[in-house]
């Protein structure tokens, strides 16, 4: 297909023609199958090693990246200074003795020197293995042994250290390098002996089909496994990408276009988008911290207008901007701004559906008079210049959705997986579905299972899982589809709503099936509630165990006059209970009853990546907390509890 959008165009929206619908396949009168033609010419040749030099010689001085600086201040870096840059270090990784095919290692948080090492390591012909830089040491070793890296770069001497003692144990580790300490400098000096023809004889060498990374999947049971995903892959996903989010990406406006991202270059994710910056010349910045000390004012200073998030953080700026109009004695009126958020959200959606004349004159009046009072303060937060999100990693609900979209920010959400180098399928600009994560991916073809498994193939998914023992990659789907272990559903129109995970689904003693995301979500948006699980496999009933959000707690105690007291005493607490109570029954309301939750918990601590109750991008680790909260589960059926009202 040679466009990537029909002629239809939106006459108050951001001027990107409306995207071609996805053609489906019924089974019994119900979708099963729905597919997205590809908008971008699949490459045939060369690799990623090629952008920041193609970008160099198509428009050297165009700023491509931004680097921030001590002083908190951020230095622009145009396509010319980037190039030179990536050779610079590709020719030091060369004269260190790097050879093509060679995996290297990186340990660090989302810094401008990733994306560096990221392109230099291809342009020398390596492939690379990102590590979480929360990763243990024995996951570590285990990625760095599995992988066979030959070089190692660490963003910290303190990371660096913690392997020693594991270095005897990692016998194809010759180089450990870190970022801290001048390393990458040094390696760009290494290499000013070579010519530049060396490192173009490398990326020469490179193919579509070549391996660029192996991205090793969180392990939220079991070990992880290490993804082979080649240029080819992260090409067909992020060109169509591109083609898809035109506002995000190809939007040519009086505000240059923007990312800050601050979510992990160590996952899929993040990276992709990195990439899809750098493929499309829309500046790109790096924050590394997620605290809200550190990150606030890198927003407020490199204004982004668009935002790579996942839910749980969009849930949390929500609640915070409740919990501070509360405490200035104006719930009221934010109350009263969401409301009217949503519903301009929902008209909007309804009017690109075409089941809905669009907001009414008198709601677009409400949501003029709210913007200064309420939303513009939430974009302001964001940077002040914030237009879109891309949102992936789990569900982000329909409420927040259309918050966000009567707000101002509208909300692309997607849903992917490691093994499809990112989204599998994102929500249409000007198609908005909400509650759902949107339609094929161009390229990308979904098929639901008679089990209700997702199903996805295209050239965005990986060539196989890497596996040493058998010198190289393992194909990971046989059949041409990848089996993704997630349960969703297809609209007529192909939009896809997820469930839940194959392996999560709750039998209960009645037999009655039980996918807990759903539940989890839903009381996971609430301002006192950090994460939740729900428990009830073989149980006569389901239940849950909730962990309650710190900074929530703290506004909820100020507000009512509460006096710090002791955690397990603060689990007791009745009124607290009440409160929790009330949301369960809100989600129960969307069930019947033997898939409602019959009685919570309270837990005294919070579910933490460093507990190994979270995977990295902060996915539960069910295995873990079962086993580490096993008399908690035992005691919601041993005796009587908190029981719900219903």
């Amino acid at each position: 297909m040679s466009t990537a959008y029909s002629s239809a165009l939106d006459d108050d929206a951001y001027g990107a023609p409306v995207p071609v619908e996805p053609e489906t396949r019924r089974l019994d009168g119900v979708v099963r199958e729905a597919f997205v033609p590809p908008f971008a010419k699949p490459v045939r040749r060369g690799s990623l090693a090629d952008l920041p030099f193609d970008n160099a010689n198509a428009a050297p001085d165009t700023v491509v990246l931004s680097r921030k600086t001590p002083d908190g201040s951020w230095r622009d870096v145009t396509a010319a200074r980037f190039a030179d840059e990536v050779m610079a270090v590709a020719k030091g990784l060369i004269a260190e003795g790097l050879m093509p095919g060679d995996r290297i290692a990186v340990m660090a948080r989302t810094i401008y020197e990733w994306t560096v090492l990221d392109f230099a390591a291809w342009a020398a012909g390596l492939v690379t293995v990102p590590v979480y830089p929360t990763s243990s040491v024995f996951q570590t070793r285990w990625i760095l042994h599995d992988s066979g890296a030959v070089a190692l770069i660490t963003e910290t001497a303190a990371q660096a250290a913690a392997l020693g003692p594991e270095l005897p144990h990692l016998p194809d580790l010759r180089h450990v390098w870190t970022v801290d300490k001048g390393h990458v400098e040094a390696l760009a000096q290494a290499g000013t002996h070579l010519p530049d023809a060396e490192v173009e004889v490398r990326r020469g060498m490179l193919v579509p089909d070549t391996l660029a990374t192996l991205v090793y999947t969180s392990g939220t049971t079991g070990r992880p496994k290490g993804c082979a995903l080649t240029h080819g892959n992260f090409f067909a996903e992020v060109d169509n990408a591109i083609e898809l989010l035109y506002p995000v990406f190809k939007a040519r406006t009086s505000e240059e276009a923007s990312v800050l991202l601050f979510l992990p270059l160590s996952h899929v994710f993040g990276r992709m988008v990195a990439v899809a910056c750098v493929r499309a010349r829309v500046r790109l910045g790096h924050a590394p911290s997620l605290n809200s000390e550190d990150l606030l004012p890198d927003l407020a200073s490199f204004r982004p207008t668009c935002l790579l998030a996942i839910p749980y953080m969009l849930e949390k700026v929500f609640n915070a901007a409740r919990a501070k109009a509360e405490a200035g004695g104006r719930l009221t009126t934010f109350d009263r701004a969401a409301s009217v958020a949503r519903r301009y959200g929902e008209a909007v959606e309804a009017r690109h559906a075409g089941t809905g004349p669009g907001p009414s004159r008198a709601l677009k009046t409400a949501r003029a008079f709210y913007d200064p009072l309420v939303y513009r303060r939430i974009r302001n937060a964001m940077g002040g210049r914030v237009r879109y999100a891309i949102c992936g990693g789990s569900p982000l609900g329909r409420r927040l959705a259309a918050f966000y979209a009567g707000a101002g920010i509208e909300i692309f959400e997607g849903y992917g997986l490691t093994e499809t180098t990112g989204a599998s399928t994102v929500t249409p600009p000007l198609k908005p579905r909400l509650g759902t994560v949107g339609w094929p991916l161009p390229g990308t073809r979904i098929r639901i299972a008679a089990d209700g498994e997702i199903l996805v193939a295209g050239d965005h998914v990986l060539r196989g899982y890497w596996d040493p023992q058998s010198g190289g990659v393992v194909p990971a789907s046989p059949d041409g589809w990848l089996h993704t272990g997630d349960i969703g559903e297809l609209d007529d129109e192909g939009y896809l709503t997820i469930t839940g995970r194959k392996k999560e689904l709750i039998i209960t003693a009645g037999g009655k099936s039980v996918a807990p995301a759903p539940l989890e979500n839903w009381l996971r948006a609430h301002p006192l509630i950090s994460q939740v699980i729900v428990v009830g496999d073989n149980r006569p009933f389901v239940s849950a165990l909730i962990t309650l959000d710190p900074a929530g707690l703290t506004h909820w105690r100020r507000m009512n006059g509460k006096h710090p007291v002791p955690p397990r005493l603060l689990a007791d607490d009745e009124e607290l209970h009440a409160i929790l109570q009330r949301a369960i029954d809100d989600a129960n309301r969307m069930l019947s009853r033997p898939e409602s939750i019959r009685r919570f918990t309270v837990l005294p601590v919070d579910f933490t990546e460093e507990a190994g109750h979270l995977t990295p991008s902060m996915k539960l680790r069910r295995d873990r907390i079962l086993r580490d909260f096993a008399e908690e589960v035992e005691a919601l059926y041993a005796g009587p509890g908190w029981v719900t009202g219903n």
